[in-house]
């Protein structure tokens, strides 16, 4: 019965008895006992019917098929809960306790019970939402509830209370006594902290609430952007979009920094957004799309300055892929939202901005009189710490990092989607290497941006966007006759293509605008199709 119904789940099965009919027909009902027989005959028609709906649901999660665009299967959803649970129980160990050590602890129980969940269930629900609640929400609601509130935490909470009080999210030079009275997030990541501002009690009012609901919403709405089979609205990659964003929900990479009340999550969540945007527009071209994607960078731009390489990196994007209109209106969407988003969030700022200065710019670079806690041993931070020389040979060299990546955007842009999330990973880790206050948590945007682009290449490749595997791995170049009756090449995925991608990536000379600028006429012209 389960193998016949695996295919037909959609359906109902029609074509399947069952249980509750096959075990009772011809049975036997006598004319005085009709009440009875009635009565037991609904019972049955409810019990079928409840069978079939389990079923169902059963059988939604279990017959997801990889054209709905999920990447990982029943193995490699042991495989990555099992490497969860280690390193959750890594970060236990050397934490040393506080609000990292206990959700170590439970992160550790959470994936270690999905890994053994999956071992055993047939679908999928079961061990996502078992990493879900016990490595996210259980430790959330812990902390919040029962240790104090962290330094991000409070730190967002405080500056709503000054959004609401006195119109600016940040304190003026001379209030500030301590590093915990600095605010170094841009004025749109004080709404996280507006419920609590409002008077909300305890988890509700509570930040990391807000922070995992916009991280949770936003990284579905990008896995249902680049799903294959979006445009006739597939129930199927809908349900597959938001369990794959529950499983980056409840991955380490977000589910430790949202449980902890570190903001970072939902600028990597609206990133995410407009990679996915990017990648869509290549098929509907809908002149809508990079305005969206605009406003996602807009608003993250409006958050942290971590999010600024990527309004560069995704303007080389369209600017070599799609021409320079469409960029112009990716930047115009982006840079207009940031400045209505600091505006509306900190309209104080117009008659005292050295607040935004001091708090934003030079407490993060380390040049106030208190300095930052961030301080991991990278070398960036190990430059700076040599003495005042060394704090502004690092902060030079931070610079001219920046320099090179958008002279890297120039001569060379993003061919495609893949290589713009690749290429703004690499800036972002570049950045925080080199940067004089910095963490070895902010490692989770580089290594979300590349979690997100492997999870989504598949469902790329299916409906058309540009990916890398595009072709399939055994296409070879197909010879097409143009115009001119010179022989081109449709470039496939052989056996040297990814030697030949490889040093099409270490040659800037074959990376030019003019190569992005042939390629583009090439797609153009109906006979290379």
């Amino acid at each position: 019965m389960f193998v016949k119904c695996r295919d037909s789940a959609l359906s109902g099965c029609p074509d399947t008895p069952s249980r509750g009919r096959t075990g009772r027909a011809g049975g036997a009902g006598g004319a005085g006992a009709a009440a009875p027989r009635d009565a037991r005959d609904l019972a049955k028609a409810l019990a079928d019917q409840i069978e079939r709906l389990l079923r169902l649901g059963h059988m939604r999660w279990y017959a997801i098929r990889p054209e709905h665009g999920l990447r990982f299967d029943r193995r490699r959803m042991v495989i990555w809960y099992a490497a969860f649970a280690i390193y959750a129980g890594a970060v236990t160990i050397c934490s040393g306790g506080g609000a990292d050590g206990a959700w170590g602890v439970w992160a550790t129980i959470g994936y270690a019970l999905a890994a053994i969940v999956a071992t055993r269930s047939r679908g999928y629900a079961a061990p996502l939402l078992t990493a879900l609640v016990v490595a996210l929400l259980a430790p959330t609601a812990w902390l919040t509830l029962r240790a104090p509130a962290t330094a991000d935490v409070t730190v967002v909470a405080m500056s709503a209370h000054l959004l609401v009080r006195t119109g600016s999210p940040y304190l003026p030079a001379g209030r500030l006594a301590n590093w915990q009275l600095y605010n170094p997030y841009l004025p749109a990541m004080a709404l996280f902290g507006l419920p609590k501002a409002l008077g909300l009690p305890g988890l509700i009012g509570d930040p990391r609430l807000w922070l995992t609901l916009a991280s949770a919403v936003l990284l579905a709405a990008a896995f249902w952007m680049v799903a294959p089979r979006r445009d006739s609205r597939c129930r199927d990659c809908l349900s597959v979009a938001a369990w794959c964003g529950v499983f980056a929900v409840a991955s380490p990479v977000l589910a430790l920094p949202l449980a902890v009340g570190i903001t970072d999550p939902p600028v990597i969540a609206l990133m995410c957004f407009a990679l996915a945007c990017a990648a869509r527009y290549r098929v509907t071209r809908s002149p809508w799309l990079p305005v969206v994607a605009g406003l996602a960078i807009g608003f993250a731009s409006a958050m942290k300055f971590t999010a600024w390489p990527a309004l560069a990196v995704l303007a080389a994007l369209f600017a070599a892929r799609d021409g320079v209109r469409v960029a112009g209106r990716f930047v115009g969407a982006s840079i207009l939202t940031t400045a209505v988003m600091i505006a509306a969030c900190a309209p104080g700022l117009l008659a005292k901005p050295a607040g935004l200065l001091q708090n934003v710019v030079l407490y993060p670079l380390g040049m106030t009189q208190h300095k930052t806690p961030a301080a991991s041993p990278m070398p960036g931070h190990l430059l700076a710490s040599i003495g005042e020389a060394g704090h502004v040979a690092a902060i030079g060299l931070l610079i001219a990092a920046a320099l090179v990546i958008a002279g890297s955007l120039v001569v060379r842009p993003p061919a495609d989607v893949a290589a713009a999330t690749r290429r703004l990973a690499i800036a972002l880790a570049v950045m925080f290497i080199l940067a004089p206050a910095t963490r070895f948590g902010y490692f989770s945007y580089p290594v979300a941006l590349l979690g997100w682009l492997a999870m989504t290449s598949q469902a790329g490749s299916s409906a058309g966007h540009d990916w890398p595997a595009v072709a399939p791995a055994t296409a070879q170049a197909v010879p097409v006759q143009a115009v001119n009756g010179v022989q081109r090449v449709r470039q496939g995925s052989g056996p040297g293509e990814p030697l030949r991608r490889a040093m099409r990536y270490l040659l800037p000379e074959w990376g030019t605008v003019a190569r992005i600028r042939h390629r583009r006429k090439a797609r153009k012209d109906p006979l290379t199709q």
